[in-house]
């Protein structure tokens, strides 16, 4: 192997590298992607957590569990698509498993869980705590807002709702990518 500055190979001028060979474009498109979606799955659990914290008191209460400290914090009950997101957040685990084993199927079923329990639900919530914090956006004074600890619900699940759905979105991007990317390399395969 020559170095930079060393000496050239007699009859060249270093400028016949095109012929050499070069890592296939879906393996490029792959590594990358890899790495942006494993971001993304990691992004999602800890958004994820997030949830499970502010979960935390409906799970004590039915379990029949009496913690004052927690009981104290007056966290607003749980609406359904909480759960729903919260079990999307399960998918995750398949994702990393596809991406780990570069399976086509097990992607496309990540995909479209991630679409249906994860997507689905944050325009839910989107379309929810809309009024409301379209309200206290747009009123001097807004009445009748739901507060916890001093701050209105609504701006703070819709900067959850905010975060949450670009994760979403670039997962969804990044795993579409993959999917697109694993079925041009078994193409490839079959044309050779």
């Amino acid at each position: 192997m020559a170095s930079r500055d060393g000496p050239m190979v007699a009859g060249t001028d270093g400028s016949d590298f095109i012929h050499r060979e070069t890592v296939a474009t879906h393996y490029q498109i792959s590594a990358l992607n890899k790495g942006r979606l494993r971001k993304c799955v990691f992004s999602h659990l800890l958004l994820a957590l997030l949830m499970v914290v502010k979960m935390v008191p409906d799970f004590l209460d039915r379990l029949d569990i009496f913690i004052l400290e927690i009981e104290e914090l007056e966290v607003p009950q749980p609406l359904k698509w909480e759960y729903v997101w919260l079990m999307g957040s399960l998918a995750s685990f398949l994702g990393l498993t596809a991406i780990r084993k570069n399976r086509v199927i097990l992607l496309q079923i990540y995909f479209g869980l991630i679409n249906l329990l994860s997507t689905v639900p944050i325009l839910l919530a989107a379309m929810i705590y809309f009024k409301e914090f379209f309200e206290y956006c747009t009123e001097d004074e807004p009445q009748g807002l739901q507060l916890w600890q001093g701050y209105p619900v609504s701006v703070l699940w819709y900067s959850f709702i905010v975060i949450a759905m670009q994760v979403h979105i670039f997962t969804l991007i990044f795993a579409w990518k993959l999917i697109l990317a694993w079925k041009n390399r078994g193409m490839a395969k079959k044309v050779q």
